[in-house]
């Protein structure tokens, strides 16, 4: 008769990768760079969270259900950045609010509930968590008492910890991404500095660009030729989007588009559509209207801040 294989087998995981990006921005961005602010650094953040997937599923073999990206917002307004990171696949952003301190309100909140809900609803077997804060410990004590296995990463601190005593004791298993990990995805802020006293005109921005010119309309016997927008108008309204959204999303969040003058895809889809609704009709047809609407935009952007073209410096 033979002996039956009593040794366990694996049983392949469901977890969640939970983010705040606060901690996670503010300890890579000292360790590496030495910033204290996020306005002096800038982050790949797409490339970032693939890199952060792929080690997550190198470390926890079994299914993804999700990344929870963790930030706060002027207002809960998404940043050009934000907007972006929510366009990503398996990449659900929650917003907390950001005072006129730049404190974070709200954000470890929504971090406690999302990990006792999935626990609670057993939507997860592990869930790897990336924070810092004591706040943390309630929650995943709760978590655990559902049977979800915490692992909890942080970032290498430059010295000391940055992380509570109490929420590296309570986890299952603790991780530290290094500096080198992190590096490639960290980058200081390029500083923008004003042009000569006779700015080139936002056309030359693009001048550089391969043209988007319309093709010359092939006229047929009868057919009556179907005139596009005007270069004025177009530019008018691509000045008046960019006006709005300073108004709405703040001088902060659009200081992140430059210095130009390519845009985000989302952002550039997000500035056709806005434009199609103020002229009343669509501008898909006309290639060369998409080039003075961005002209305009630019115009408008560029006077705000007071500057000419911009220019990167290192």
């Amino acid at each position: 008769m033979a002996i039956p294989d009593l040794t366990p087998h694996p049983v392949a995981a469901k977890y969640a990768v939970l983010v705040d990006v606060g901690y996670l921005y503010a300890a890579a961005g000292e360790v590496i760079l030495g910033a204290k602010e996020r306005k002096e650094y800038r982050v790949a953040a797409d490339e970032l969270i693939s890199a952060l997937k792929k080690h997550a599923m190198e470390r926890i073999p079994g299914e993804l259900l999700r990344i929870y990206w963790y930030d706060a917002a002027r207002d809960r307004v998404p940043t050009v950045d934000q907007r972006v990171i929510a366009q990503l696949s398996w990449v659900k952003v929650r917003l907390g609010n950001l005072n006129a301190r730049g404190q974070q309100k709200g954000v470890d909140a929504q971090i406690r509930s999302d990990l006792e809900a999935l626990a609670r609803h057993h939507a997860v077997s592990d869930t790897v968590l990336i924070a810092g804060d004591e706040d943390m410990v309630p929650a995943v004590e709760a978590a655990q008492t559902f049977g979800v296995r915490i692992h909890l990463w942080g970032v290498e601190p430059p010295y000391g910890t940055n992380q509570a005593e109490r929420l590296v004791w309570e986890s299952d298993t603790v991780e530290e991404l290094t500096a080198d990990f992190l590096r490639p995805y960290f980058s200081r802020a390029a500083q923008v500095v004003p042009a000569a006293p006779s700015p080139p005109s936002p056309a030359q921005v693009f001048a550089g660009r391969t043209a988007l010119s319309a093709k010359p309309a092939v006229r047929h016997p009868g057919q009556v030729t179907k005139l596009g927008p005007s270069r004025p108008r177009v530019e008018e309204v691509g000045e008046h989007v960019a006006q709005k959204w300073i108004l709405t999303r703040g001088r902060d969040n659009i200081r992140d588009l430059l210095p130009g003058p390519l845009l985000p895809t989302v952002i550039d889809t997000e500035l056709l559509i806005e434009a199609e609704k103020e002229l009343g009709h669509s501008l898909r047809p006309y290639p060369e209207a998409r080039v003075w609407l961005r002209d305009g935009f630019w115009a408008r952007v560029y006077r705000e801040f007071d500057l000419g073209v911009g220019i990167s410096t290192k």
